[in-house]
């Protein structure tokens, strides 16, 4: 008996509202099964206890992958002061008896501006961190020794929102890399009661934000209707901060084989400027002369980046689609 064959795949970002309990590789399972196909991959985890967003690549958006690791994040969280965990959030053991402080927001907001800016961070034991080749968790679990050192990360905003017996509650915005539970934690030893996170929520990641997200079960519903991909994010409307220029046939040929290729000014659109709270999301990495490069018929050919003014290399290339665009 043939095999049968897989759905065609759809290109693009899905983003989806994590619920919590669930491990990001669990929630990239279940959209493989939901959307009949496996080129499916994630922009970034979240812990199981977290919920919010988390930005899917799937079919040919996976090759863009690259340029969003620099995004910012933004958060909202719980952190119970009283005693620290070991895994630095409400999963893990406690380490000692809770004292249940109460909580002064002036003492807060002025340990909370402590962790604001290039701060130098220990990432969780319980974490995804490489200790020679091997999972940071996977040691802490068999309780051997965990040595990390120290990273420099990026925390833009850390600002007290409420108060609530012994936890406090914060909006946080960072730099890709930084742990909350880190900061939950690294408060804590400086408050002198210990604490650890009690609740997480990623509102944003860049321009993906939690009013842009699908739940699981109004994903199954859709897939169940055939409406899954009026919920993807086409490649055509990605990476819209980069400028943009159509192409010729017989260039759009030259891209398609990764040849360079000469624009002139007058054919190259500028990109959509983010809203100003979304201003310098990206990593020092990133590289402005980047080009987003389309066919006649708005199919995204190319990612391309300047070579000397008006010569353009294409770093990225898209094999041709067959498949209509998806909205």
């Amino acid at each position: 008996m043939s095999r049968k064959a897989q759905a065609p795949s759809l290109d693009g970002i899905l983003v989806v509202d994590k619920p919590q309990g669930k491990t990001s590789h669990d929630v990239v399972e279940t959209v493989r099964r939901l959307a009949g196909f496996r080129q499916i991959g994630h922009l970034g985890t979240l812990d199981p206890l977290a919920t919010g967003v988390l930005v899917l690549a799937l079919g040919r958006a996976t090759r863009l992958a690259r340029f969003y690791t620099g995004r910012r994040k933004r958060y909202t969280c719980a952190i119970r002061f009283g005693f620290a965990t070991d895994t630095y959030d409400a999963d893990g053991e406690a380490l000692s008896e809770d004292s249940a402080p109460a909580l002064d927001a002036t003492r807060l907001e002025s340990l909370a501006a402590q962790f604001t800016g290039t701060i130098q961070q220990v990432p969780p034991s319980f974490s995804a961190k490489k200790i020679h080749g091997r999972p940071a968790h996977e040691l802490a679990r068999k309780h051997k020794p965990v040595e990390l050192q120290p990273v420099s990360v990026d925390v833009y905003e850390f600002n007290l929102t409420a108060i609530e017996g012994s936890t406090a509650r914060f909006s946080v915005e960072c730099g890709s890399g930084t742990y909350i539970r880190s900061l939950a934690h690294d408060m804590g030893k400086l408050h002198g009661a210990g604490a650890h996170l009690s609740e997480i929520v990623r509102r944003a990641v860049g321009e993906f934000t939690l009013e842009d997200a699908v739940s699981l079960p109004q994903l199954a519903d859709e897939a169940r209707s055939g409406k899954i991909s009026s919920r993807v994010i086409p490649l055509s409307n990605l990476l819209s901060e980069l400028p943009r220029a159509a192409v010729l046939p017989i260039i759009e040929k030259r891209i398609r084989h990764g040849a360079k290729f000469n624009l002139p000014l007058a054919q190259i659109q500028p990109g959509c400027a983010p809203a100003l709270e979304s201003r310098q999301i990206d990593s020092d990495n990133w590289k402005p002369a980047r080009l987003r490069v389309f066919n006649q018929g708005g199919e995204l050919v190319a990612i391309a980046e300047a070579v000397v003014p008006r010569t353009y290399q294409p770093i990225v290339v898209f094999e041709a689609s067959s498949e209509p665009g998806h909205r």
